[in-house]
C-alpha cells in the first residue's frame, strides 16, 4: 500500500497555519503599543484569528477545514481597516494559501491520473 500524499501535504498546511499563528501573535505587540492595548477589540481581534489558525490545524483532515482556512484569510484581509498590519499579513498569507491550495489541486489531479512517483510500479 502506498502513502496517502494528502497525508503529507495536510501536514504542510499544518506547518503553514503554524507559522501564519506566530506571525500573527506578533501583530499582538502591535496592537499593544498602538492600538489600545491587548485587551481592546482590535487585541481581542487578533487573539480570536490566532486562536481560529491553531484551531484549524487538527481540522484539516476534514474537506470543510479549507472554507474555514479561506474564511480567516478573508478576515485578516478585511481587518486591514482596524488593524493595517494584520491586512498586509492577510495579504502576504493570502498569497501563500493561493499557493498551497494551488499545489493541493495539482496532487488531487496527479493522483487521479495515476502520476505521482509513488504510484508508479518500480
Amino acid at each position: 500500500m502506498s502513502p496517502d500524499p494528502m497525508k503529507g501535504f495536510r501536514g504542510v498546511m499544518a506547518g503553514a497555519l503554524l507559522i501564519e499563528a506566530i506571525v500573527v501573535a506578533l501583530a499582538l505587540l502591535v496592537v499593544h503599543r498602538t492600538g489600545g492595548g491587548l485587551a481592546s477589540w482590535k487585541g481581542v481581534l487578533v487573539g480570536g484569528i490566532v486562536l481560529g489558525l491553531i484551531l484549524t490545524c487538527g481540522l484539516l483532515r476534514f474537506s470543510w477545514a479549507m472554507y474555514v482556512v479561506i474564511a480567516l484569510q478573508v478576515i485578516m484581509l478585511v481587518s486591514f481597516f482596524a488593524v493595517p498590519e494584520l491586512g498586509v499579513l492577510g495579504l502576504i498569507f493570502g498569497l501563500v494559501w493561493t499557493y498551497l491550495f494551488w499545489l493541493r489541486r495539482d496532487v488531487a489531479k496527479r493522483m487521479a491520473e495515476g502520476r505521482l512517483p509513488s504510484q508508479q510500479d518500480s
